[in-house]
């Protein structure tokens, strides 16, 4: 049995073939029914002449319907009219199943494909979105694993939130209440005071009432932390990997970014080191920026879009305001109001994909900050321990994989990013 890949590479010209998959297209004349047939690898037309067929046999091959399923034997010819350049003159087939009404057509509404994401995802747009996924997991992992990081794997069910209370996804444990993980990263922190550099990739969860084209409620966090590094050092790798997943991308899914209609060039261009920019110097020249802010005001969505349109390649933004950020971030010891901390944003208005920063490791700091944030200390005891049994200097970040998904694709919503997305409004399929 070959794969369509096999076809299109040229191995099996002038040869038989025997291959299997699903029905792509189709159409059919008085005598000839051409079949383009898809598999995991790619699609092929197939062409079934009437006079080597039955009657019978003809009409059957020449009704069949979209996504049906079948095998079909024949003979490999070149031919550069048709779609992929390679057409099977089919010799014999076998019908596995026939549809009937497959509901999927043009123009369908947004939430009916939501609807029926089960069968949305065969699409050839959205199977090539999931192979390029597919890498920029793999190129993640690789990436980490040849820098001697270790991966790890920590608890979804946890006692203590990282981002704010209001975000949690409260759930039973045996007559106790505990939360959905919105991040891994108070465990990771623990772990390198061992393995020095760890990092994980899991789902994170956040019960945040966000409608937007970037936010879902379920989502795929690629997390490091490492001990010895600064919030300067922590960008460095991350500038690093995200070239080196962009790079992979390129390399091995380039037909698959061409399905997708993803301008190559603007990807090619994504290069380290990237641009620092501190946040007061963006308040300090907003419309630079396109923007209308002061001091003290966050970089909502709005703003990293405009902010981001005026670049090629990502860049950071660094030393925002205390008051906007989570309480485990270190203040900057020159300047106390802001914190050693930096967002990673996307290009082409895709804006934040990266969160990342120094921890506060000193013991008194942290629980100035929680005190701060009014935050009870026995909530957080086993974080404090960390900085009373041999506590050093390291930093961390969190990378949105679905975000990155949906910029290297070049896709409108981060809904199509991901299979089955989870949003306030949809938990089906």
């Amino acid at each position: 049995m070959d794969h369509i890949s096999d076809i299109l590479e040229g191995s099996r010209t002038g040869k038989s073939t025997e291959i299997r998959g699903w029905v792509y297209r189709s159409r059919a004349s008085a005598n000839v029914a051409f079949i383009v047939l898809r598999d995991s690898t790619g699609i092929v037309q197939c062409v079934a002449s009437r006079e080597n067929f039955p009657e019978s046999r003809f009409k059957e091959i020449s009704g069949l319907t979209l996504e049906s399923s079948i095998v079909l034997k024949g003979t490999v010819v070149e031919d550069k009219r048709a779609p992929t350049g390679y057409e099977v003159k089919v010799g014999d087939f076998t019908i596995i199943q026939r549809n009937d009404n497959y509901p999927i057509t043009k123009d369908l509404g947004e939430e009916f494909l939501l609807d029926i994401r089960h069968l949305w995802v065969r699409s050839r747009e959205f199977t090539s979105m999931m192979k390029i996924r597919s890498t920029i997991f793999d190129a993640t992992g690789e990436y980490f694993m040849d820098r001697g990081f270790y991966e790890v794997h920590t608890p979804f069910m946890v006692s203590t939130a990282t981002e704010g209370g209001s975000a949690l996804f409260k759930v039973p444990f045996f007559g106790e209440e505990v939360s959905l993980t919105q991040s891994a990263q108070f465990y990771l922190e623990t772990l390198i005071f061992s393995l020095e550099n760890v990092f994980t990739i899991s789902p994170s969860f956040r019960a945040e009432k966000s409608r937007t084209w970037r936010h879902l409620t379920e989502y795929w966090h690629a997390e490091a932390e490492s001990a010895w590094v600064d919030n300067e050092g922590m960008m460095q790798i991350e500038e690093k990997l995200i070239e080196h997943v962009v790079k992979r991308v390129i390399e091995d899914r380039s037909d698959d970014l061409s399905i997708m209609k993803r301008d190559v060039g603007r990807l090619e261009k994504i290069r380290a080191p990237f641009d620092r920019i501190r946040y007061s110097g963006i308040v300090k020249e907003p419309e630079k920026y396109g923007l209308n802010i002061k001091y003290g005001d966050d970089l909502g969505m709005e703003e990293e879009r405009e902010i981001t349109k005026r670049f090629q390649k990502p860049i950071f933004v660094t030393h925002y305001p205390a008051a906007l950020k989570t309480f485990y971030h270190r203040p900057d010891p020159e300047n106390e109001d802001e914190i050693l901390c930096h967002d990673m944003l996307a290009p082409e208005g895709y804006g934040e994909i990266i969160g990342g920063g120094e921890r506060i490791w000193e013991m008194d700091v942290l629980v100035k900050r929680l005190k701060e944030y009014g935050l009870d200390e026995k909530d957080y005891y086993w974080y404090l321990d960390l900085r009373r049994y041999g506590s050093v200097p390291h930093s961390g970040f969190g990378l949105g994989m679905d975000r990155l998904v949906t910029w290297i694709c070049g896709l409108q919503s981060i809904r199509d990013a991901i299979p089955y997305p989870r949003t306030i409004r949809r938990f089906k399929p």
